[in-house]
């Protein structure tokens, strides 16, 4: 159970992190200060220092912390293609309709052409890592026998495409656009469907593979 000390450190840390997201998004990160950034947050400059020593870093921290899945969620293993990329496609809809992710990419997007390293943040610590789990798990099937998927990043890129397309960039522009989980679990169940369509393994495509 964490001391007292560690939970005043993480709800600090947590303050922190939403009070810069939200002055980036209104300000810009590169007219919003460290010192400005702990004003909002309610804690000193020293506290904030302490944590974050430069404003990358904690631009990196508001990164990983809204990538983060949940405690001890793994690829799946392969054999059931159907039920491991529906975990999968279920996994990146919590992921992009999280809480402050279009505020994040809207930073990023304002940002990147001033600061390109946003955009190299943002791909390398947020999205790239969920990318290579999905681009290994059907590489996997594809070991496996399960499925044939000669271009797991082709295979990947489309799999993730098909739901973030509905899922997530239409809330770049609409602001009502709020899809019910209904219809979400629907966008991730065709996309599942589609990739077993094209790859599932057939007496026709496992002759060939031999």
């Amino acid at each position: 159970m964490p001391t007292y000390h560690e939970r005043m450190a993480e709800q600090k840390r947590t303050a922190i992190v939403d009070a810069a997201t939200g002055l980036f998004l209104e300000s810009g990160y590169d007219k919003t200060s460290l010192a400005r950034i702990a004003d909002a947050a309610g804690v000193s400059k020293a506290t904030l220092f302490k944590q974050f020593p430069t404003k990358a870093e904690l631009f990196d921290a508001i990164v990983t912390d809204y990538w983060r899945t949940e405690e001890g969620a793994l690829t799946p293993q392969p054999g059931d293609p159907g039920k491991g990329l529906t975990a999968l496609g279920n996994r990146y809809v919590a992921l992009l309709t999280r809480p402050g992710m279009v505020a994040l990419f809207r930073i990023v997007i304002a940002e990147a052409p001033r600061f390109p390293e946003l955009g190299q943040t943002q791909f390398k610590l947020g999205k790239q890592p969920f990318f290579d789990a999905v681009r290994d798990y059907l590489a996997a099937e594809h070991e496996a026998g399960t499925l044939d998927v000669r271009d797991p990043i082709l295979a990947a890129t489309q799999f993730l495409g098909m739901i973030s397309n509905f899922a997530f960039w239409p809330r770049m522009l609409l602001m009502n656009w709020a899809p019910t989980e209904k219809a979400m679990a629907h966008s991730v169940d065709e996309a599942v469907q589609t990739i077993l369509a094209r790859h599932e393994v057939t007496a026709a495509t496992g002759a060939a593979r031999a």
